[in-house]
């Protein structure tokens, strides 16, 4: 089986191996946040893309927090809650979109609050990243969003309450109607304000 990694120019590999017909080039193009590359296995091209971060954001004001200008490639999406809090006692939403805005109906989606006798509850206006406590907490932690195939995705949350022995926990998916450019970071009810901490989130092909 031959193992092809192919560029044009940046990165040089250690050299190239010639051992049971695999073969590495000598070099590899890096071009910023696009494809760095190309590798192939036994004839079939994949593409290599980057993990690109985006800009911290501090949550510490407005009721919602938009990450835009997401590349069409991109695959999975991380999103990182630092101490992140609000005002109000309901849980965080996450809310998907394309060049026609954000989307805000048609999830499926439900989140649960573990260790403090919350009931849990289901929703479909985005995707839960677990369900309140009963008094204002903060959320440490991460949630992942991975497409499935064409416009698709899915979505899995797990986020400690900062303050408390709690744990948030949510999952749910989306049907786009286009490709996904943004990501909005908000609340079930959209009146609670941010009050402190940062948000940021990663990307990848």
């Amino acid at each position: 089986m031959a193992v092809t990694i192919d560029g044009t120019s940046g990165i040089n590999t250690p050299g190239v191996v010639n051992t049971a017909a695999e073969t590495i080039a000598t070099t590899l193009a890096v071009t910023g946040a696009t494809t760095v590359g190309s590798i192939q296995v036994s004839g079939i091209a994949t593409n290599l893309y980057p993990l690109v971060s985006g800009t911290a954001v501090a949550s510490t004001s407005g009721t919602s927090i938009d990450f835009t200008g997401i590349p069409s490639w991109v695959k999975r999406i991380t999103i990182l809650l630092h101490r992140v809090s609000t005002t109000g006692t309901v849980p965080l939403l996450y809310q998907l979109g394309t060049s026609g805005g954000i989307v805000t109906t048609g999830y499926v989606s439900s989140g649960s609050y573990q260790g403090a006798g919350q009931a849990g509850q289901s929703i479909t206006t985005g995707l839960l990243n677990g369900d309140g406590g009963a008094t204002a907490d903060t959320s440490v932690g991460i949630t992942t969003i991975c497409s499935f195939g064409g416009n698709t995705w899915v979505s899995s949350s797990v986020s400690g309450d900062g303050s408390a022995p709690y744990t948030k926990i949510g999952g749910g998916s989306i049907t786009l109607a286009g490709t996904l450019d943004r990501v909005r970071i908000t609340t079930t009810t959209g009146t609670p304000t941010f009050d402190a901490g940062s948000i940021n989130i990663l990307y990848e092909g």
